[in-house]
């Protein structure tokens, strides 16, 4: 909740704080106030340049963090003083060494991309009871010199800049990345799959507004609402991996020689998925400011409103900052609970018509918002005037 993330900081004095892309976006989005003594530290995905941009104006010392779980847990660190040159990862850290190693085991070339490897005192001893998976991911040293050193294969491909500093390019495999949570694309597609509808299923990750989402990409046996697939998914997977939308195809696209063409599915049209739910038009002034907030946020082009938020695509961050806007809008006090039991636009409204002792109240509320809206420059100022 990035209202009572504020409240916290503001309240507590903090002088640092470590948070994911996912959550620095919320705290931002959420009205934090500029904060030249918290020393911000981002870290657990990719640092977009567009948020890094945003904290360098809003905080104090910026750090770019960087290290997998197996490394426990991070493994380099990058100072953030301009959003001129790439977002590096940066150095290792103490007890820490760092390899880009080409496809030959050996060391790559300053510039050239490679797999980073990562070894020192922070790697685990493996993973629990899978000698296989240990073995092939934590292989012995051959640049450290101690015995029994190891290096980790973190499945990153990157590059050594001029000085020094390291350049992460993205992953060798399908394993992503979204909201700090790490995903294997081909765990959602297995789930996907075994629907008894669906003959073919891939996942991608699409950005959109600054936000990573994974999309389904479905063949279909026979005909399946968006809806139960949502709840297929929910059913099996946690809420992370469910995606925030679908597109059905009539074939996936495939490579000459016959492997699925990721790089060519289709950008989702980010319109209202085919609910089961019949699409009702918001019908008062109120409705319409809600659907618009929620449409602006999520990216679609219209909203019903008994549509359920998280059939639409929304997830925990996004629900957040939906519930943000509709805060400031209606001047309500609102928990982010209530709009988890009530996730659309109807039940946001009777929430807003309890709070303020009658729908009459929201109705004006919006009314007056609708008002200000279509009014000129000029023209606030001179409500403002007779206003005071």
């Amino acid at each position: 909740d990035g209202a009572s993330l504020i409240d916290r900081l503001v309240s507590s004095g903090v002088t640092a704080m470590q948070a994911t892309p996912a959550t620095w976006n919320l705290l931002l989005d959420s009205g934090w106030p500029r904060d030249l003594h918290l020393k911000a530290l981002c870290g657990g995905e990719a640092l977009p340049r567009e948020l890094a941009a945003r904290l360098l104006d809003r905080s104090g010392p910026f750090w770019n963090m960087y290290g997998p779980t197996e490394t426990t847990i991070w493994s380099t660190v990058y100072p953030v003083e301009s959003t001129d040159n790439p977002i590096y990862i940066g150095k290792p850290i103490a007890n820490t060494q760092t390899y880009i190693l080409d496809n030959n085991g050996q060391l790559a070339p300053l510039g050239a991309p490679g797999s980073l490897h990562v070894g020192g005192e922070g790697l685990a001893r493996g993973y629990f009871e899978r000698p296989g998976l240990t073995a092939e991911k934590f292989t012995p040293d051959p640049f450290g010199g101690a015995a029994g050193a190891r290096l980790y294969n973190t499945g990153d491909v990157a590059r050594y800049a001029e000085d020094g500093n390291i350049e992460c390019l993205g992953r060798a495999d399908h394993q992503v990345k979204v909201r700090g949570y790490r995903i294997e694309l081909g765990e959602i597609e297995e789930t996907l799959r075994a629907h008894e509808s669906v003959k073919q299923a891939v996942v991608a990750v699409r950005e959109d507004r600054g936000e990573k989402r994974l999309i389904g990409y479905v063949v279909e046996h026979q005909e399946v609402s968006v809806t139960e697939l949502k709840a297929w998914t929910k059913e099996k997977l946690p809420e992370y991996m469910i995606p925030a939308s679908f597109v059905k195809l009539n074939a996936l696209p495939l490579t000459p020689n016959g492997k699925i063409d990721r790089n060519a599915l289709p950008d989702p049209a980010w319109t209202r998925p085919e609910l089961e739910r019949e699409y009702i038009a918001p019908r008062t002034a109120a409705e319409e400011i809600a659907a618009r907030i929620i449409c602006e946020t999520l990216g679609l082009d219209r909203v019903g409103v008994n549509d359920n938020l998280f059939e639409l695509g929304a997830n925990s961050l996004s629900a957040t900052r939906v519930a943000a806007r509709l805060r400031e809008t209606f001047q309500l006090d609102m928990p982010l609970r209530d709009l988890f039991n009530a996730p659309c636009v109807a039940g946001v409204i009777e929430v807003a018509a309890r709070m303020w002792g009658g729908r009459e109240t929201v109705e004006e509320i919006a009314r007056m918002t609708l008002q200000v809206e279509r009014l000129s420059l000029d023209e606030v100022d001179e409500l403002l005037s007779e206003v005071a």
